[in-house]
């Protein structure tokens, strides 16, 4: 099956926070129906640029686009409900849940979008399908559940606005190692189930690159390297000295 998603082009990005400059001419593709690992140690400006990406960073040069059919739409200066419209869903760092709402309340908040909410009821039936854990627990307080639930729960969430492009912030974050196996393997079937694009900020480099089609690593806010593939990126002579530390 083809995939309808558009192709998402980072091109010369430099962004940051006040006075502090984090991403330097960051240029970047997400081609459609690929998964790209975004590569790098904490502090390194892997949140900052899917930040940018969403709107919620200030660029301060480059831009960011959509490109389908020839055409491109840019997202820089957008409002990020302007750019979830387009199709884009953020999976944050740190699930960012309502924990004093239910699952199902949780969900439902997801397909806030003009695009998600006639199917809310059959996309909610899908997810309860994909994660049955969630189905069992709809009536549960969010912040109720373990660190894996809950990033069960913001990656469903996130499939509840029907997105074509699906930006996940370090989804290993504050989970045990056979819980982040679980999870990478889980955006895997998603990713596949729904014919995404996925973008991974992710640390954990041999979790991300087993279902990362290439990848790029980020080095004190710049790409440092591109990885076509999953065994370039394993073999670079950097990520083996910088990254892996070996």
């Amino acid at each position: 099956m083809p995939i309808s998603a558009p192709r998402l082009i980072v091109d010369g990005l430099s962004a940051g926070y006040g006075a502090v400059r984090v991403l330097e001419n960051v240029s970047l593709r997400l081609e459609p129906g690929e998964t790209v690992a975004l590569l790098g140690t904490s502090g390194n400006g892997k949140s900052t640029l899917i930040g940018a990406i969403m709107g919620l960073v200030r660029a301060r040069a480059g831009a960011i686009y959509l490109e389908e059919d020839g055409r491109r739409t840019l997202l820089t200066g957008r409002r990020t409900e302007a750019i979830a419209d387009l199709g884009m869903a953020l999976v944050p760092e740190g699930r960012r849940l309502f924990p004093k709402l239910t699952v199902e309340e949780n969900l439902l908040l997801g397909a806030y979008r003009r695009a998600a909410r006639a199917q809310r009821t059959d996309r909610m039936a899908d997810c309860y399908d994909a994660f049955p854990a969630l189905k069992q627990r709809h009536r549960q307080l969010a912040g109720s559940m373990s660190g894996g639930e809950q990033q069960m729960l913001a990656l469903a969430r996130a499939l509840m606005s029907a997105p074509r492009i699906l930006l996940i912030d370090e989804p290993s974050v504050g989970l045990a190692p056979i819980l982040v196996s679980r999870m990478i393997d889980t955006i895997a079937l998603v990713k596949q189930r729904y014919q995404l694009s996925v973008l991974m900020a992710e640390q954990n480099f041999h979790q991300a690159v087993r279902i990362a089609d290439r990848g790029y690593v980020l080095v004190h806010g710049q790409i440092a390297f591109e990885g076509r593939t999953p065994d370039e990126l394993r073999n670079s002579t950097l990520v083996k000295t910088y990254y892996l530390g070996t």
